[in-house]
């Protein structure tokens, strides 16, 4: 017996009747079968070895381009995974699938964080980074030739944000750790920015979830667990939810929509809209592999994928490459 096919018998007999079984998943395009991996095993491997995701330690969460301990997308997308795998455990469902998704589920982040997506939102009237994130695995990483990744983690990248709910619950798990990471570990870097203090909470958020982001995460993720346990569902006590709630839009407040950050979500804005309107006019100057890609997507979709897929120094080296005046005697060659 092969060992990949001994994994596959060890889920069959430890994981709950309704988790996803990865013997069962189905790839975009058939491709033979890994020895050693599962299916979602090696989705998880190939999201790890992509550019894009290599990227994300270089993308902003909250704070632009920062330096320190803040909050990257990658660090961000490990915390995720770490706490999707510690709920997907306690209920016997598929770690292996939530880790896939949710190192998966930001790969198609905007430089600035969620100023850029709305920047390009604005640019072209519909972006969403969730299935920017499905169109980066799909077709842009392997130079165009995608990931060819299962159905299971295509959905739960694609549905970790938005209206509709993933069709697995390991995609509903990686929906919602989503949510538990950001929240704490924004909280937790808003305190060492001095934006806020624990005493800020509302009370209702300290009574039930507390103060330190340990503790918060702890409450959360033992809450999810014993609410989902046994049922088709993934969810939260009324208690927890309202919490939950209740910190969120503090944190909207104090943190996302916070005036001290406003002024720098507007120049990173800014550097998006005035590459967006370069590359537009001058395609030439993308790189060859966009160039190539512009018969077959068209060029605002192609300069869109580029500008997507850029980091924030690279994003803001780029504006001062094209945007600002080179002083004589510094590189102007003459």
């Amino acid at each position: 017996m092969k060992l990949r096919e001994r994994s596959e018998e060890l889920e069959r007999k430890i994981l709950a009747s309704h988790a996803s079984y990865s013997h069962k998943a189905v790839r975009q395009r058939p491709e033979e079968e890994c020895p050693i991996r599962t299916a979602f095993q090696r989705d998880r491997d190939r999201i790890i070895h992509s550019k894009s995701f290599r990227r994300l330690k270089h993308k902003t969460q909250v704070y632009i381009a920062p330096e320190d301990h803040y909050r990257m997308r990658m660090t961000h997308s490990l915390e995720v995974a770490q706490i999707s795998r510690t709920i997907a455990r306690g209920l016997a469902l598929n770690e292996d699938l939530v880790e896939a998704i949710a190192l998966g589920h930001d790969v198609g982040h905007t430089p600035f964080g969620h100023a850029g997506e709305e920047a390009l939102c604005q640019l072209v009237g519909h972006f969403h980074h969730n299935e920017q994130s499905l169109r980066v695995v799909d077709h842009l990483e392997r130079n165009g030739q995608g990931l060819n990744l299962t159905g299971e983690v295509r959905d739960g990248i694609l549905h970790h944000t938005g209206a509709e709910e993933p069709l697995t619950l390991e995609g509903g798990i990686v929906r919602r750790g989503d949510r538990v990471a950001y929240l704490c570990h924004d909280y937790d870097d808003g305190i060492r920015a001095g934006m806020l203090q624990p005493q800020d909470l509302p009370d209702f958020v300290k009574v039930h979830l507390g103060t330190r982001t340990s503790d918060m995460i702890t409450v959360m993720v033992t809450d999810m667990i014993e609410q989902s346990q046994g049922k088709e569902k993934i969810g939260f006590s009324p208690t927890v939810q309202q919490a939950m709630d209740e910190f969120r839009a503090f944190m909207f407040a104090r943190i996302y929509r916070a005036s001290p950050l406003e002024e720098e979500r507007q120049k990173g804005q800014y550097v998006i809209h005035n590459l967006f309107a370069f590359f537009l006019k001058h395609p030439e100057q993308l790189p060859l592999e966009f160039q190539e890609r512009e018969a077959q997507w068209g060029r605002e979709t192609t300069v869109v994928d580029y500008i997507a897929g850029l980091t924030d120094q690279y994003a803001i080296h780029l504006f001062e490459r094209w945007f600002i005046p080179v002083r004589w005697g510094h590189g102007c060659g003459r």
